[in-house]
């Protein structure tokens, strides 16, 4: 979805990206791929909607998913980031060692580690703004030099184990209570609501069409709903895990910065048509120097969150396939491979239908050369989709 934008600040000249006249199927796509995957794996095993698999299925795309976020920005510019997978893991190896080696205390090690990611970011901005590198080339000498350096500062163990009692590996055992659960329930739906009615109210304003008070109410019913309805199932089990509520509140804040802030809307702008962003007035170099940053950052708090399900690091974190997933799961929850369009909340509904089908084929023991290539066939058809919606809006 590429909403129109009208960038206040930049005196008579307004940049407006047009909203799509049709062929952009938005989020629906997504729910009836995960709608169609509850009912065929439901029906093969039954296990698979069952409390304790939905709770686990919540612990792992939450890592992932953050992963995921970061990846998104940077869809948005039309660029890409390879790297994101050996930051996370040279983050999370940072961090361990501070706090195991060196002694630093667990919350100022988890600082130093995301300030050593958005450094990593901040080299890899420059690279592409600066020395006019492409992203692909840029990022993809930080996936192998990053991941290089993680396995030096992880020495010839190859492994860290973090206390299983600290502060790290205790966020990934951590459940909320059923009443703050519901309660979180209830300011989700809260927070949405008055969101929607400021936007509304400002898009009023300034002349461009808003929606009806229904389809609006419908919307915060629908939220509210699915909500409540994860919280009554995972109640069923162990309850919500913190880490699930982190990713959340992560996705939520960065769908606020990208819709209602100055900044968020010039990530739309450049990604949509740089020229036009910087003969309106954008400093196209610093958007773009940001989202690397930010990208970086948001791998980085991903392979922390890892690194808390394993208590520990080794030579494998940040790589496997996490970097194909989250790339996957930006693009599946439908943000576009040519930027400017796209959403925060791709991140959560793209990992859920790949940490989902990926899931039920384990319970159904299925090889994993045919989960590969059932990934990829989804994969595909996310990517034909956004192209023919691009073909459709041109």
């Amino acid at each position: 979805m590429n909403p129109s934008l009208d960038l206040p600040g930049l005196g008579d000249r307004r940049l407006r990206l047009p909203r799509p006249s049709g062929g952009d199927p938005g989020a629906l796509p997504v729910v009836a791929g995960l709608t169609l995957i509850a009912v065929v794996f439901g029906s093969l095993n039954g296990h698979f909607l069952s409390s304790e698999n939905l709770t686990n299925l919540a612990l792992q795309m939450a890592a992932t998913g953050t992963i995921a976020l970061g990846i998104v920005l940077v869809l948005l510019l039309g660029e890409i980031d390879l790297s994101a997978g050996s930051v996370s893991g040279l983050t999370a190896v940072v961090m361990t060692v501070l706090n195991v080696r060196e002694h630093v205390p667990s919350g100022l090690a988890v600082l130093l580690a995301l300030g050593a990611a958005a450094l990593v970011g901040l080299t890899h901005g420059l690279m592409f703004t600066v020395l006019r590198m492409p992203s692909f080339v840029v990022t993809l000498a930080g996936l192998i030099g990053w991941q290089g350096l993680m396995l030096y500062l992880l020495g010839r163990d190859g492994t860290i184990n973090l206390p299983f009692d600290g502060p790290v590996s205790t966020l990934s055992d951590t459940w909320l209570p059923t009443w703050l659960s519901w309660a979180f329930v209830i300011g989700a739906g809260t927070v949405y609501l008055v969101t929607a009615l400021l936007v509304r109210r400002a898009r009023a304003r300034t002349g461009l069409p808003v929606s009806g008070p229904v389809p609006l109410a419908l919307r915060t019913f629908g939220l509210v709903a699915v909500l409540a309805a994860a919280v009554a199932v995972m109640s069923g089990d162990r309850g919500v895990p913190l880490t699930l509520v982190i990713f959340g509140g992560l996705v939520v804040l960065l769908d606020l910065v990208l819709r209602l802030t100055l900044p968020g809307r010039w990530v739309y702008a450049v990604g949509g048509n740089a020229e036009a962003a910087r003969r309106a007035g954008i400093a196209v170099a610093r958007v773009r120097l940001l989202v690397f940053v930010a990208s970086s950052v948001l791998a980085g708090a991903g392979g922390i969150l890892a690194a808390s399900r394993l208590s520990a690091v080794n030579q494998s974190s940040g790589g496997s396939d996490i970097l194909l997933n989250a790339i996957a799961a930006a693009v599946i929850g439908g943000t576009s491979l040519f930027g400017g369009r796209g959403r925060a909340y791709a991140a959560l509904l793209g990992i859920l239908v790949i940490q989902s089908v990926a899931n039920g084929m384990l319970l159904l023991n299925v090889d994993s050369s045919v989960r590969f290539m059932v990934t990829a066939g989804v994969l595909a058809l996310a990517v034909a989709i956004d192209s023919a919606a691009r073909g459709g809006r041109r």
